[in-house]
This record gives C-alpha cells, structure tokens and sequence, in this order.
C-alpha cells in the first residue's frame, strides 16, 4: 500500500511538471504518428513499411556490434530518405497544394464537407452503371482515395465537375472521343478522363477479361483505388479493389460495396442508425395500431 502511494505520490510530481505548450506538443506529434499509419495502410505506405524494417535491422546490426552491416544500412537509409521524395512526388506536393489553398485545416481536418458529395457521386456512378449495363456499353471509374493518381490524370483530359449519371453516360457513349480511357473521381468529383491506367501484370487473370478490367485492375495493385468496370461484351459489373476483381455485381450490391468502401466509418453508422430508429418507430406504430384495432373489436 505504502509502495503503492509512493508511486501516486511521484506520478502527481511529474504531472506538475507537465507545461501547456507540452500536451500541445504531444497531441501533434501523435495525430501526425496517426496520419502516418493511417497512410500505411494504402499501397503506397509499403515503401515507409520497409523503411521501419531497414531502421529496426539497423537498430539490431548496432547492438550486436555488426559494423560492416550497420554501415551499409546507414548509407542506404540516407539514400532512402531521397528516394521518398522522388517515390512521394505527387503526395507531398497535394499535400502542399493543399496548405497553400486552404490552410492548415484542410490538411489536418476531417473532410466532412465532401460526404455528401461523395454520397451523391455513389448514387450517380450506380444510376450509370444500371443503365450502361444494360446497353453493354464499356466503362471504367477510378475513385481515388489515399494514393494520388496525378500521374494517370496527365494522360488524360483533366476536368473538375460533379459526378452525374448523365455526364458519364456520355463519357462512356461508343462514339465519344474518351471513351476509351478512365474516368477518375476525387472526394466526389471527376478530375480526369480518358486517362491511361497501368495494366496488371497478373498471369492468373482470366483470358476472358480484356484490357479495360486488366487496367481496373492495374490500377488497383500499386495504389487504394477502387475501380468500377462494367464490360462493353456482357454488361457484367466489376469492382477492382487491392488486385482482386468482384464480377457480375448488380446495381444494388454495387452501390453496397461503394458505400463501404468509399464512405467514412462514422457516416455509416449514422445511417445505420438513422434506419434502425426509423424501423422501431415504425414497428411500434404498427404495433399501437394493431392495438387500436383489437380494443375496437373487443369493444364491439
């Protein structure tokens, strides 16, 4: 018991030491330690995990006196620290574009204000996906989330305009002059068409799929895009997620996946909610009306 005040004793110590400026600093260099692990959750966060795994066997070369080892892993990490720069070109520079237009919240605040869009954007993407298929007209939509695309942007037309039905329809119309490429969708809005996707290299695709859904696919190997194909020879609906390919999806389970995939965590739980709220409300409606209806027919 003794030992164990001593303690609270020495903890309270230390709290009184604790500054305002130090939990500030604290509380950013934690956020910025969740930003970076929510960033190696994407493709591209594979080259920061072999990053800590260089710094780690480093750390261990050093403690069993591994000198030879330590000294190359040493030099590499310094040329790595470069290669991040050149690998993360268009990350760092959205990340900049981003301070420089809108500040430090845009950056660092939670993107509310693009959920609805994005929401919208699912409805619409399924609304044209519904239609194409029926008419086999071949599509492809990349929607981007943590990895940038700029990249296939520039092989394209670049654009910024709300998702419609209508206006990919039109995209994607036979005769259209980029058809042929992607539609890409950023936070809810088309940046780009027509653009060019890296193929997969996937042996083990099968050779019924043709380019659009290797390039659906491609896309979806090096980065956390989602890709929607909806194929011009059967009017089969595809998502592409993480290398994998979904196929012969209907309407409603594509807009299932999207919403899962592409809505934040917390939004769906509103509107799950917001439905069961709406259930019960109405089960007891139903309930009291039942009611209702057996005490008027006891009464008669």
């Amino acid at each position: 018991m003794d030992s164990l005040i001593l303690v609270l004793h020495k903890a309270l110590g230390y709290l009184e030491t604790i500054r305002f400026s130090d939990v500030v600093d604290i509380a950013i260099i934690a956020y910025l330690i969740y930003k970076l692990l929510r960033f190696a959750k994407a493709q591209a966060g594979q080259v920061l995990k072999g990053i800590a795994a260089l710094i780690i066997l480093m750390w261990a070369a050093s403690l069993l006196d591994l000198h030879v080892l330590n000294y190359l892993l040493t030099n590499a990490l310094e040329i790595g620290f470069l290669a991040i720069i050149v690998v993360f070109q268009p990350e760092i520079r959205h990340f900049l574009e981003q301070m420089g237009s809108s500040g430090l919240t845009s950056v660092f605040g939670r993107h509310e204000a693009n959920v609805d869009e994005l929401e919208r954007a699912i409805d619409e993407t399924v609304e044209a996906y519904a239609a194409m298929s029926k008419s086999k007209t071949g599509a492809l939509t990349v929607f981007e989330r943590g990895s940038i695309l700029d990249d296939c942007i520039k092989t394209g037309t670049a654009l910024d305009a709300s998702v419609s039905a209508e206006l990919l329809k039109n995209i994607f119309f036979v005769k259209a002059p980029l058809h042929d490429g992607a539609v890409i969708v950023r936070a809810g809005r088309i940046v780009g068409a027509g653009c060019v996707l890296p193929l997969s290299s996937n042996t083990n695709i099968s050779k019924e799929l043709g380019m659009r859904h290797r390039a659906g696919i491609g896309a979806t190997e090096h980065t956390d895009a989602l890709a929607v194909i909806c194929s011009e020879e059967t009017g089969s609906i595809s998502v592409a997620t993480n290398g994998t390919l979904r196929r012969h999806l209907a309407p409603e389970t594509l807009r299932r996946m999207l919403r899962n995939e592409l809505l934040p965590q917390e939004k769906l739980d509103e509107k799950k909610d917001l439905l069961s709220l709406s259930l019960a409300t109405l089960r007891e409606s139903w309930r009291g009306r039942k009611g209702e209806q057996e005490e008027h027919e006891d009464v008669e």
